[in-house]
């Protein structure tokens, strides 16, 4: 890519300024639930090893792009928590894909400008509101913002995203009045779960969204004012487990009083598969809470810490081979790789090259799922008999 049909600029991530109270990323919560906003506020905020290692993957990715684009820049491979192999073809992907983006953003505008962790303030709708898009593309008519998104636990669709349309609306706040923008597109990349997501609309619905749903919610939340609500927005709310109206939401499926299934209708079971992923989500979190409490001298009635079951483990390997060998035996055993690490070994391109005949998928245990996924549905008459046929 010729570097003079490219206008470029770099932001930095702010991460010295914490977060806002109500932050891009919490948004999906306190839309759903504003009160949870002032309620997290009296929480310390630990953070956690998947989002260090988030952290290092954003900068990594920050790096392999300006260097994609021409951009002298210092490598910090060294000075990340995490760093593997896979983290660094995650964000070759991204680099490479950016660059896709710009190709096709310079087909219909000559010099597309691209920003790299631009800083987004969306406090016109949002008290305090501010966060840091990681690529901005401008072409004629249209705003691209790419996310990147490290984690695999959760997969995150770009469709109605709130995050998504609060960085947009950042963008707008800055770039409206400079540029000839139309439509806004905007795009998770998602390499852990192979999931590139794009949801483009026009500008006058995010500014519609933006009066009538996100300002009046904001305004809630920032007062600590509104109703609480549960929902899986509560999964990364930091008083989830001791939180009173997700515990009668989830204590509601009480009102069963553990029948026996038979003696449920299918509409009540229906009602029970709807709520009972949040059920056994929440009574983990209240589980690890009482944990970490009771560690801390906490007492609960009828309940103790106690030393949990370990397993007997070598306190050096290497010791235990040679001792194994000196007495006649042999301490390994030969086996193959697994996919996923011959993989990886490989690489994507040599491992279908080498192994791409030999390798199949075989049909996946039927489970239940809600409506919303987006997989296929099986038929039914046979979904089970494929799956026994398969493993036999």
């Amino acid at each position: 890519m010729s570097k003079q049909k490219v206008n470029c600029a770099v932001g930095t991530r702010e991460a010295g300024l914490g977060h806002a109270l109500l932050s891009a990323s919490s948004s999906h919560r306190w839309l759903n639930c504003p009160p949870s906003a002032r309620l997290c506020e009296s929480y310390e905020d630990k953070g956690s090893e998947y989002a260090a290692e988030g952290t290092s993957a954003h900068m990594l990715c920050e790096y392999k792009l300006k260097v994609a684009l021409g951009i002298r820049a210092k490598d910090p491979t060294a000075d990340l928590s995490f760093y593997n192999a896979a983290m660094e073809d995650c964000a070759n992907g991204y680099a490479a894909y950016i660059l896709e983006l710009v190709e096709m953003a310079k087909q219909s505008c000559a010099d597309p400008v691209v920003l790299i962790e631009q800083r987004l303030d969306f406090s016109k709708y949002v008290e305090g509101g501010f966060g840091t898009g990681d690529c901005l593309v401008i072409a004629d008519g249209t705003l691209h913002i790419v996310d990147y998104k490290h984690g695999q636990g959760v997969l995150v669709e770009a469709e109605d995203n709130p995050q998504m349309k609060l960085y947009a609306l950042g963008a707008l706040e800055i770039f409206d009045g400079i540029y000839d923008i139309d439509t806004v597109s905007m795009t998770i990349y998602q390499p852990r779960r192979d999931n590139v997501s794009t949801y483009t609309v026009f500008k006058e619905s995010l500014y519609q969204w933006a009066e009538e749903v996100l300002k009046p919610a904001a305004k809630l939340a920032y007062s600590g004012d509104g109703e609480f609500n549960c929902g899986e927005w509560c999964m990364f709310c930091r008083a989830k487990a001791e939180c009173r109206e997700r515990a009668k939401a989830n204590m509601a499926i009480a009102v069963y009083d553990f029948q026996e299934p038979a003696l449920l209708g299918i509409d009540e079971i229906a009602s029970i598969l709807a709520k009972i992923d949040g059920l056994v989500s929440w009574a983990g979190d209240v589980k690890e809470f009482a944990l970490q409490q009771a560690l801390k001298g906490v007492k609960f009635d009828g309940f103790k810490v106690v030393e949990g079951r370990s397993t007997r483990k070598y306190t050096s390997e290497s010791d235990v081979a040679n001792a194994v060998i000196m007495a006649g035996y042999n301490p390994y055993e030969q086996c193959i790789l697994g996919v996923t690490a011959l993989e990886k070994l490989l690489g994507k391109k040599k491992f279908a090259e080498l192994l791409g005949r030999l390798i199949e998928k075989p049909p996946g245990k039927p489970t239940l799922v809600p409506e919303s996924d987006k997989r296929p549905a099986l038929a039914i008459t046979s979904a089970a008999d494929d799956f026994k046929e398969a493993t036999e």
